[in-house]
């Protein structure tokens, strides 16, 4: 009988589809075979002896890592979801399984894990749902794979970008994903919020100090500029600046130069600048609130995030994308939001827009064991709230036509299948035909 050699199981290793690396226990990389090569973009003499979260960079390395789960409680775990990036900046999405490397006594040598590349599962799926996902944005909204399809040639332009928005709707992450997908994404990505400061203190944050310029001043300290150096820096809420600071801002942007506190010498700056706002800066301007060149400095593009209101389609894949992500950090194993929690939602009018429907989704987790999250589990400010009265036949209430244009959504990117727009939906046939009826749908 042949038996199967060290030889034998280096050359399985490196036939097999599925990436295969190990770590010591020092969490340092021992091998990686050619499959997580392909999958990472990386070589494996870069990898080895590196530290594993250096090498993957995966949304699990902060947390919820199952290796170390693997490590810790001596357990197997197998096909745990989560991404990483690639030597590219690319997303990867990938199952992991986990265990223990023992050698042939049964010494612990440290962990194993094994990984399979599901990018093509996951384009398939966003084909199916009729999603859109872009730099960790998703949506079905119209108005936002417009903003997607322009971002890249913007992000490219390397030009100054204004982005406004109510708040809570995303802009420091639209922020990011524009420096992601610009020549400096190997540069540093600096958010300041601008508000939450005054003057002094904004200005010294971002210019620097030289030493004895104020009270406190006991040592020069560099500025975000001079730490961005190549990079990009995020002016958060530039809207609630005073015009005295704008106008050291505005000489930045014309020429690149900028002092110090406390300091006579004049450096220069090559970061690129966004700035968002949740006010109308061109309202401010005619009332004189703003600088109006500095107004047009920053505004050479101007890119607008929708409020939630205006993109209710958005709601169920927004909560499945922040469920998903909360089972993984709590270790729950909660399917979804029960019918009647997630027609609150779509009647509600979310002030705090995205992040105001994390907070109730989180909210959901604390309360609700597994399973679905029903109402009993929403924020009370949502479940003692008054239900608007919809007439019949109406589609005025917000609900109503939430409903009615998800199944339109759902109907246009299935071809008019009603079975298969059904399942898009999540409910059952004759459900989306009882509900087609009540909001008099025609077909196509």
């Amino acid at each position: 009988m042949n038996t199967i050699t060290p030889s034998t199981t280096h050359t399985i290793l490196e036939s097999i589809s599925d990436g295969v690396f190990t770590v010591d226990h020092s969490w340092r990389i021992t091998s990686f075979n050619r499959a997580a090569e392909t999958i990472t973009g990386i070589d494996r003499t870069e990898a080895i002896g590196r530290y594993c979260w250096e090498v993957f960079r995966s949304n699990m390395c902060e947390g919820d890592c199952a290796l170390k789960r693997t490590m810790k409680e001596s357990k197997a775990y197998v096909s745990s979801s989560t991404s990483i990036i690639n030597s590219r900046k690319e997303r990867i999405p990938i199952s992991v399984s986990t265990a223990l490397l023992r050698d042939d006594d049964g010494t612990i040598l440290g962990g194993v894990e094994t990984f399979r590349d599901h990018t093509l599962v996951e384009e398939l799926r966003q084909e199916l749902n009729g999603t859109f996902e872009f730099c960790n944005m998703a949506s079905r909204s119209k108005k936002m794979q417009e903003l997607f399809r322009i971002l890249e040639r913007v992000a490219i332009s390397g030009s100054t970008v204004l982005i406004s928005g109510e708040t809570g709707t995303g802009k420091e992450l639209l922020a990011r994903a524009i420096h992601h997908l610009s020549s400096r994404q190997a540069e540093k990505f600096i958010p300041i919020n601008c508000g939450a400061l005054p003057d002094n203190l904004l200005e010294s944050e971002l210019f620097g100090y030289q030493k004895g310029a104020f009270t406190d001043a006991g040592k020069s300290k560099p500025g975000l500029f001079t730490a961005a150096q190549n990079g990009t820096i995020l002016l958060d809420e530039i809207g609630e600046t005073s015009q005295a600071f704008q106008i050291k801002l505005l000489r930045l942007l014309e020429s690149g130069e900028y002092t110090p506190l406390g300091s006579t010498e004049v450096l220069t700056s090559n970061a690129r600048i966004i700035a968002a706002t949740h006010r109308n800066l061109a309202n401010m301007v005619e009332h004189s609130r703003f600088r109006q060149d500095l107004f047009y400095r920053i505004n050479v593009v101007s890119l607008e995030l929708p409020p939630l209101r205006e993109r209710l389609e958005d709601i169920p894949l927004l909560a499945e994308r922040f469920i998903e992500r909360m089972n993984r950090v709590t270790g729950k194993q909660i399917s979804g939001l029960a019918p009647s929690s997630m027609e609150r939602l779509l009647t509600h009018t979310f002030p705090g827009n995205i992040r105001e429907l994390e907070n109730i989704i989180e909210h959901g987790f604390i309360l609700c064991t597994n399973g679905l999250i029903a109402l009993d589990h929403l924020p009370a400010y949502l479940r003692n709230r008054p239900q608007p009265v919809v007439a019949p036949g109406s589609i005025q209430s917000a609900q109503a036509a939430g409903e009615k244009e998800m199944i339109l959504s759902a109907l246009e990117q299935t071809g008019n299948n009603k079975r298969a727009a059904a399942a898009l939906l999540g409910i059952h046939k004759s459900t989306l035909f009882r509900k087609i009826k009540k909001h008099n749908i025609t077909s196509h």
